[in-house]
């Protein structure tokens, strides 16, 4: 997920992407745990997403 694709979704999308990529994020801590995880780089890339989402809450939120 690109900064542009976040930037056109409303906050309450984005808050509710908040906490699918968190539980996603959980999910694959899990299998990384016990051994199941192939795509290790798929763990970086969600952990990047949430951060990206939470950024542009922020923003959000100061400017108002």
């Amino acid at each position: 997920m690109k900064m542009s694709e976040v930037n056109e979704i409303g906050v309450e999308e984005l808050q509710a992407k908040v906490v699918e990529l968190s539980q996603e994020l959980f999910n694959l801590r899990l299998q990384k745990s016990i051994s199941q995880l192939q795509d290790t780089a798929k763990l970086s890339r969600v952990k990047k997403d949430r951060a990206r989402v939470l950024t542009r809450i922020s923003a959000v939120k100061a400017a108002s």
